[in-house]
Order: structure tokens, then C-alpha cells, then sequence
């Protein structure tokens, strides 16, 4: 009797032997990979600040980033403020930022209240040096920006028609700071703007193959507005306003994650009316708020999941991936919702 216990004593502490290696392994791993890219970050922003005769663009998103760097080409060094799957809503400026945002000659932002946090607001709002795209583009046409309940939506990015009318903008500005690469920057932009435009036309053909009464969506926050207006409407529902049925969020223009009773009630209503299974996560969102709305459905009957594949909303992947760029992205929001709203059924991931 006591080798036996010996043995489970024994076998025990071997098995706790090989958890605490485990985990002391994946640390590691984790840690090296944060070191990896924190060098990365670094040896990025070191090159930025060298003077190398270019012109110096600091962009607060990784979607505005991709457009200046296909304009600019190889006379603008450029860079984003705002890292991997940060949330642009709240961001507030940390350690060195003021020193990018000073050493920049040029700063784009998107506006319309995107980057709201109190310390990248107030300097974007007090710089002569920052350029708010997504407020010129609403001087160009208030028409075609979002409200809601009564706020600008700021997610211009997810209509390609409308980000590309930001082009022209970002033209200007280069061109004003170097007049002598301006016809270089208004070549590269023809080209990136008839990229853009077949783009839109595809993803729209894309989306239209699938049924009409398959074509709503429900995400983690209201940063597809934009994108249901313009890729899963019918003809006709733009001009009357009923676009607004193809697309609804638990949480609002900024995810917080904090769910009334009233919140799951519509969510859950609107998954009835429209008979919908999938509920689609973003990258850079918490899965909590929509967790919650599939645990209320389940609990009511509803054969409601979570998408197996999360969309693409306030920020880019990274590096390598089928999101790290701003077409690629969209591209990928596309054919996920294509395939899964085709075959719901098939295309969940079990709740964790």
C-alpha cells in the first residue's frame, strides 16, 4: 500500500512537473514574441526619423497608412499611430507619441469623431499639421455620412467608394509639402483609385449572390454601417432608408462592451425577424458583448452561434496575414460573409 501511494505521489508530481514545463514554455514563447515585436515597432520608428529627404507622414490608422504609402510611394516615409488591434475610439497617447506627432510633417487622421480619446483629440484638434480626412469628405458630401442617434459615424473606411474620395486629399497634401513629386503622387493615385473602384464592384457582385433574405449581419459594434449600405443592400433601399434594416450591433458607434437588457432584447428580436444564425466577431472587439446575445438566444430557443471567423472592423491584421492591407481587408470581410451567410450552419464556433 505505501509503494502504490509512492507511485501516485510520484506520478503527480511528474504531472505537475510537465504542466509548470508547459506553461514555463509557452511564457517564453509569448515573451519573445512581444519582444519581437516591440524590436519591430522600434527599428520601424528608427528608420522613420531618419533624414532621408522624405516627406514625414504620421497616420493614426493602419488604413489610412496603406493609402499614403501606395500615393507617396518612394518619396514619403510614413507610419501609423495607432498599433495592431488597438481601439482607435479610445486611444490616448502613451510614451513617445508626442514626439512622433511633433517630428511629423504631416499628420492624417480619420475625424468625424473616430479618435475621441482626450489626448490624441485635443492635440488633432489644435495642430495645423493634422489633416482630418473623413471631415473633409463630409464638407465634399454630407449626403453620404451616417448618423447614429445623432452621432457622425465614423467608419467611412468600410465603403471603399467613399474612402477612396479621400484620395485627392491626401494628393493635396503631399503635393504641398514636395510640389515637385506631385505628378508622381497623382499617377500613383489614378492607379490606386481604379484599383479601388474594381474592388467595390466585385465585393458588390460578391455579396449579391447571395440570396436577399440572407443578406443581414449582426457584428460586435456598429462599425458596418457603411459596409451594409453599400455591399448587401437592394436597388432601392439606399434612396428610402430601409439599408438601415440589413445591419444591427449590441454595442455602439465605440465598443464598451456594457450590455443593457434593452441592448439583448433588440439584438435578440432582430435575430427572430430575420432569421439569422451567426453572429460575427471582430478582431480587435471583446467576444463578451456577443456571447452574451447568443447564451439569451440559446436560452430562448434560438439556433444562434458565433461565426467561426472574425471580420476586419477598426483595425487591419497583421503583417502576412489576409488582412494587412486596407483592400485586403474588405476583401476578406467579403468572402467571409459570402461563405457564411450562404451556409450558416456550418460555419460556427462552439461558445467557450
Amino acid at each position: 500500500m505505501l509503494n502504490f501511494r509512492k507511485k501516485i505521489t510520484t506520478y503527480e508530481y511528474n504531472n505537475k512537473s510537465i504542466w509548470f514545463f508547459l506553461l514555463l514554455c509557452c511564457s517564453l514563447i509569448y515573451l519573445q514574441s512581444c519582444e519581437k515585436t516591440t524590436t519591430n515597432r522600434q527599428n520601424e520608428i528608427n528608420k522613420w526619423i531618419e533624414e532621408d529627404g522624405k516627406t514625414k507622414v504620421l497616420s493614426t490608422t493602419n488604413m489610412i497608412n496603406d493609402l499614403v504609402q501606395q500615393i507617396g510611394g518612394e518619396h514619403v516615409s510614413s507610419i501609423s499611430l495607432i498599433q495592431g488591434e488597438l481601439d482607435p475610439h479610445s486611444y490616448q497617447l502613451v510614451k513617445g507619441d508626442d514626439e512622433k506627432l511633433s517630428f511629423a510633417q504631416i499628420v492624417f487622421y480619420n475625424g468625424l469623431g473616430l479618435e475621441h480619446g482626450p489626448s490624441l483629440h485635443h492635440y488633432l484638434s489644435q495642430n495645423h499639421k493634422a489633416i482630418s480626412l473623413g471631415d473633409l469628405a463630409h464638407e465634399q458630401d454630407a449626403e453620404r455620412i451616417i448618423y447614429v442617434n445623432g452621432q457622425k459615424d465614423p467608419h467611412i473606411w468600410m465603403d471603399i467608394e467613399i474612402w477612396s474620395s479621400t484620395i485627392p486629399f491626401i494628393v493635396d497634401a503631399l503635393s504641398r509639402a514636395k510640389p515637385e513629386h506631385a505628378e508622381y503622387y497623382k499617377k500613383n493615385a489614378q492607379k490606386l483609385q481604379n484599383e479601388m473602384t474594381e474592388t467595390h464592384k466585385e465585393i458588390k457582385q460578391l455579396l449579391h449572390k447571395v440570396p436577399e433574405a440572407k443578406r443581414y449581419l449582426v457584428t460586435s459594434h456598429d462599425a458596418f454601417n457603411y459596409f451594409a449600405r453599400a455591399y448587401l443592400t437592394e436597388p432601392g433601399e439606399r434612396e428610402s432608408g430601409e439599408w438601415q434594416k440589413r445591419f444591427a450591433a449590441p454595442e455602439g458607434l465605440a465598443p464598451e462592451s456594457q450590455l443593457s437588457t434593452t441592448h439583448i432584447k433588440f439584438i435578440i428580436d432582430y435575430l427572430k425577424e430575420h432569421q439569422i444564425h451567426l453572429l460575427f466577431p471582430e478582431t480587435n472587439v471583446s467576444y463578451d458583448s456577443i456571447r452574451k446575445i447568443v447564451q439569451a438566444g440559446q436560452e430562448k430557443g434560438l439556433d444562434v452561434h458565433i461565426a467561426c471567423c472574425p471580420l476586419y472592423g477598426d483595425a487591419m491584421g497583421p503583417p502576412g496575414s489576409d488582412g494587412d492591407t486596407y483592400l485586403k481587408m474588405i476583401k476578406h470581410n467579403a468572402k467571409m460573409l459570402a461563405k457564411h451567410m450562404e451556409n450558416p450552419e456550418k460555419q460556427h464556433e462552439q461558445m467557450k
